[in-house]
């Protein structure tokens, strides 16, 4: 039986979408070894062509384009989902470009959105998302770029919207915001990542069909234990688009376009997706 490496986060969402094909409840003809870690990490561990399939951030994408392409199942991308600017109290728009910022990494597209956003922000400290709300709220920075389920648990660090990003996104652009997607090695072959995909398409849909199968799962691996929190991230989260990216592809090929010409991504001539 073929193996495959399989890298996606512990986050609700990607083990919501991921149970199934984790725990052999759909029938396969490929056998996954998965190895769940942060978005940043599995950024990082692409880069190094560690992982056949991986969850990566699109802004990662940019640089793995040759050799990886994405999948037309897995991905995260929406609305009023995008990633947060947060502090302790209201610092004005004029002022965020002096002050430190920590980020979940240089290769999220939660980074290049704040790029985009504002390129005069030089002050980044790096750290893993988890730990950013607590870093704002003990002072250690001035404000955090805050992603996952922190969206909705950072009232209660006391900490304050600053700038919604998504939604800054989505009126620029008129489009649903890409955060992350499913990317498999071009090497593989074409006939390979179709199956993939649809293992994975039928790994969400037998999710939806069973959705009380996979709760342990999620909260064995989330950082918030609550369910109303984890319901949340998984409704944001996972949609239409998770199940068949569709016309939300032309997002993605916007954002790195974006990028692209501002050369905060390299240039190149390979398709998004394999056929």
């Amino acid at each position: 039986m073929e193996k495959i490496s399989l890298g996606y986060s512990p986050c609700p969402n990607d083990t919501f979408i991921f149970y199934a094909l984790a725990h052999k409840k759909i029938e396969m003809d490929v056998e996954f070894s998965q190895i769940l870690r942060d978005v940043e990490t599995l950024n990082k561990m692409a880069f190094n062509k560690e992982l056949d399939v991986t969850k990566a951030s699109f802004n990662a994408f940019g640089f793995l384009r040759e050799d990886y392409c994405l999948l037309h199942s897995g991905s995260a991308l929406g609305r009023g989902c995008g990633p947060l600017i947060v502090a302790k109290e209201k610092i004005q728009y004029t002022e965020l470009s002096r002050k430190s910022i920590a980020i979940p990494g240089k290769m999220t597209t939660a980074y290049l959105l704040l790029r985009l956003f504002n390129p005069e922000i030089k002050n980044i400290v790096e750290m893993p998302f988890d730990r950013i709300m607590n870093a704002v709220s003990l002072g250690t920075v001035d404000a955090g770029l805050i992603i996952h389920e922190s969206r909705f648990t950072y009232p209660s660090y006391n900490l304050v919207k600053l700038v919604d990003l998504g939604e800054w996104w989505e009126e620029e652009t008129g489009l649903p915001i890409p955060l992350g997607g499913i990317f498999a090695k071009r090497k593989l072959g074409t006939a390979a990542i179709r199956k993939i995909d649809r293992f994975i398409k039928k790994s969400i849909d037998y999710a939806y069909r069973n959705p009380g199968q996979a709760r342990e799962y999620i909260k064995n691996n989330a950082q918030e234990l609550d369910d109303d929190v984890i319901d949340q991230h998984i409704r944001l989260y996972v949609n239409d688009y998770t199940l068949e990216i569709g016309d939300g592809v032309i997002a993605v090929e916007k954002l790195l376009k974006t990028a692209g010409e501002l050369n905060l991504i390299p240039h190149s001539d390979k398709p998004v997706f394999i056929d």
